[in-house]
């Protein structure tokens, strides 16, 4: 049997009718399901993955209750320190009762023991000068104590909060359980290998950087581990690729390699794909295939009758003639030639050799089309780069047949100079004048079940 469902990847919300589900903080949804009449069959909501460990509110738990540890410590230190400088007053105290007595033996005999008592006086004196910062010290200590009590009985509120919110739950128990329910959750996922684009929700600011044109990109075939960002300002006349190794390197400027590539690329259409990065040649119809291990390039090609260098641009121009990108069914590059009216034409390439497998000409204008990008073997063409664009023609290359559709999306910073579908995040990425931001998708799909025949 097949059912089908709506896969919501921005893994927020989901809409079924005029119901919304909002999951609490910290869930998402990994997908619903629909009967023929569109009612909810079912709607599968889990923790995120390693929730337990990664918990906003119990790590916060966690950090309170160091802190308490670390204050009582600290109060421990205090509380000995106010025993010895109590011994210390109460030394002053006695000392003083006996300057007393002195001061009174001098006025009954200043004349014949004032040369004596002078001195002992003067030697009593300088015994009690130590004792004054002692005592300044002791004054601090006392109200460092009432601040350190004052703040522990905050704490405890807090943490009495978040104790009832939490519940009295075995986290340990708890933790392999939604490690349970995450594998067969992405197994469950591992069926909706393609969909049809539904909707696109965002844009996810990651980074305010670089010019106003320009690319970055993840590797859709790398392990999950494997978070490298690449980063490439500007669309000409530059041969410098940025790596970092982490998106939260990405977000603080911690870069871990620089490439300096062996030829200038052309555009910001290039794709990180297996490892290698496969770009446009300044000034050419090539498509160069570099390997980031290696540091040379394994492939390059020209791509036959493709125009390049501003002949037949997205609209916002900018050398982006030819378009690389990747999607659920391997390497694509998207173009136009003369032959084909400047109309777009999509190859699917060989990823190591470069070679054009299948290609299929469409009638959409190549300079009417804002950006592109494939997903699960349909192409999708915004109308524009500025404001009010949405994604309005799709070509599917499994009919070879192509719709007219209206699928709005957020263009926050009005001018997309790159717009990129990566299959292993399920997110469109894009550098929109400046910004490095992230846009989610929703999937229709088709579930294929094992009675399926």
């Amino acid at each position: 049997m097949s059912i089908t469902s709506n896969l919501v990847s921005n893994r927020k919300k989901t809409t079924h009718s005029n119901t919304t589900i909002g999951p609490k903080e910290g869930w998402q949804v990994y997908s619903s399901a629909q009967d023929a009449d569109g009612r909810c069959i079912c709607t599968v909501v889990a923790p995120e993955q390693n929730l337990c460990s990664r918990d906003a509110k119990s790590k916060q738990l966690r950090q309170l209750l160091e802190k308490v540890q670390n204050m009582s410590q600290s109060i421990e230190v205090l509380n000995l320190r106010t025993q010895r400088d109590f011994q210390y007053v109460m030394k002053m105290e006695n000392q003083m009762k006996g300057l007393r007595t002195k001061f009174r033996q001098v006025e009954d005999e200043r004349k014949s023991m004032i040369s004596k008592n002078y001195q002992e006086l003067k030697d009593k004196m300088d015994e009690l000068k130590p004792l004054i910062p002692v005592l300044e010290q002791y004054k601090m200590d006392a109200a460092l104590i009432s601040q350190f009590k004052e703040e522990i009985r905050n704490l405890s509120v807090v943490l009495t909060g978040i104790q009832e919110e939490l519940g009295a739950y075995d986290y340990d128990e708890l933790y392999q359980r939604v490690l349970r329910l995450d594998t067969r959750l992405r197994s469950c996922m591992g069926k909706l290998t393609c969909g049809k684009l539904m909707k696109i929700t965002g844009p996810v600011t990651i980074k305010t950087s670089g010019t106003r044109f320009g690319a970055w990109m993840t590797d859709p075939l790398a392990s999950t581990r494997n978070n490298r960002v690449w980063y490439m300002d500007s669309y000409t006349n530059s041969k410098i690729v940025r790596e970092y190794k982490t998106m939260e390197d990405f977000v603080a400027g911690v870069v871990s390699r620089t490439y300096s590539l062996p030829y200038k690329w052309e555009g910001t259409n290039h794709i990180v794909y297996n490892g290698s990065l496969y770009y446009n040649k300044y000034q050419s119809n090539i498509i160069v295939k570099y390997s980031f291990d290696l540091g040379t390039v394994l492939a390059q090609r020209a791509l036959e009758f493709a125009g390049f260098h501003n002949m037949y641009p997205y609209t916002w121009g900018g050398y982006s003639d030819i378009d690389v990108m990747a999607d659920e069914m391997g390497l694509w590059v998207v173009y136009a030639t003369n032959q084909n009216a400047g109309n777009v034409v999509i190859s699917q390439i060989d990823p190591d050799t470069l070679q054009v497998l299948n290609t299929w000409n469409t009638e959409y204008s190549k300079r009417n089309a804002g950006e592109s990008f494939m997903i699960c073997g349909t192409l999708y063409i915004t109308n524009s780069h500025l404001s009010g664009a949405k994604v309005y023609y799709a070509y599917s290359t499994k009919t070879s047949t192509y719709e007219y559709i209206d699928i709005p999306f957020h263009n926050q910073y009005f001018h997309i100079s790159m717009l990129d579908y990566n299959a292993r995040d399920r997110a469109l990425y894009a550098w929109n004048n400046g910004h490095q931001v992230i846009f989610n998708v929703t999937l229709f799909h088709v579930i294929k079940t094992d009675d399926d025949s």
